[in-house]
């Protein structure tokens, strides 16, 4: 078992998630190797590590890695992670799902290090079982327009779990379900950023079909508390991250209004094709496993967020 002290590799180090996991691996005492190609990501995310154990790498992790001295674990975290960014680069989207991961493995398998890929509750579709439990394989369209992100990602485990179980890799899958909280971009297009945005705005809020679709919103420090036990834990199977309360979209949008003063109003546009109807996540594997639990409740993490995109 790697010491705390351990060197970390994190690609999509600049995106939202990747540069809150980058800063709680810096707080928790370990060295962190930051790649990211800046598609989507953002060196804004990143400014306040410079001054700390921390190296960034500007680089396509579709493309060989190369980091000299020892690597204690690979954390992949690099992908376009909205659906207007997967829609807009569907084969960039493709290729970090499957060249990034394979490059990401290969570093991982030479440096004898500990693998943790980034996957999704995407890899469900839209889902037939509700909650969503890791045993359920999904119901996925590989050739509608969120293919290119699902199918990505579920190739990604495949791979992963291959290394795991031909290399003898130490990896692990995380299936991380909806996560909101600061440095999410303004026109993310995902539903927390842009309701805030709208409603700060007072601009009518934009809700996709009738709004009684569900989603299970994650704070993101919640999240990345849950992806370290993992790291550091001796599962392998993948394992759900996320916060079981599940709302509407309406709901949710309306809580924003509401937490914002808004005097926005929801509008209703047609629904996308393939728009899952629901989401929640079975986290019984995460609690008995790792004693991972959800802290922070909604409107708390709302507020943080809202500051964040107030200050935007």
């Amino acid at each position: 078992m790697p010491t705390d002290r351990s060197r970390v590799v994190v690609t999509g180090a600049a995106g939202f998630i990747g540069s809150h996991l980058c800063e709680f691996l810096l707080d928790h005492g370990h060295s962190v190797i930051g790649i990211d190609n800046l598609l989507t990501g953002d060196l804004a995310n990143i400014a306040h590590l410079v001054n700390r154990d921390f190296l960034f790498i500007k680089h396509d992790v579709t493309n060989y890695i190369y980091i000299d001295g020892p690597v204690d674990y690979v954390l992949h975290w690099a992908s376009p992670a909205s659906p207007i960014d997967y829609l807009e680069l569907p084969i960039p989207t493709l290729k970090v799902g499957a060249l990034g991961t394979h490059k990401a493995l290969g570093l991982a398998k030479a440096k004898g290090a500990r693998f943790v890929l980034a996957s999704t509750s995407e890899v469900y579709g839209d889902p037939l079982e509700h909650p969503q439990k890791e045993s359920y394989w999904g119901n996925v369209n590989p050739i509608g327009p969120r293919g290119v992100y699902d199918e990505a990602k579920r190739f990604a485990e495949a791979m992963t779990v291959a290394y795991h179980r031909y290399h003898g890799l130490d990896a692990k899958i995380v299936r991380i379900f909806n996560t909101y909280g600061p440095r999410m971009r303004v026109n993310d297009g995902r539903a927390v950023p842009t309701f805030i945005s709208q409603a700060l705005r007072n601009e009518d809020i934009t809700i996709f079909g009738d709004g009684s679709q569900t989603r299970s919103f994650t704070y993101i420090t919640d999240l990345v508390g849950g992806i370290y036990a993992l790291m550091r834990s001796n599962v392998n199977d993948p394992v759900n991250i996320g916060n079981p309360r599940e709302m509407t979209i309406a709901e949710i949008a309306e809580t924003i209004v509401r937490m914002t003063g808004s005097k926005s109003r929801l509008v209703h546009r047609p629904l996308p094709t393939d728009d899952p109807k629901v989401r929640q996540p079975d986290i019984t594997r995460a609690r008995t496993l790792l004693g991972f639990e959800p802290k922070v409740a909604l409107e708390e993490g709302l507020v943080q967020t809202i500051d964040y995109f107030r200050n935007k």
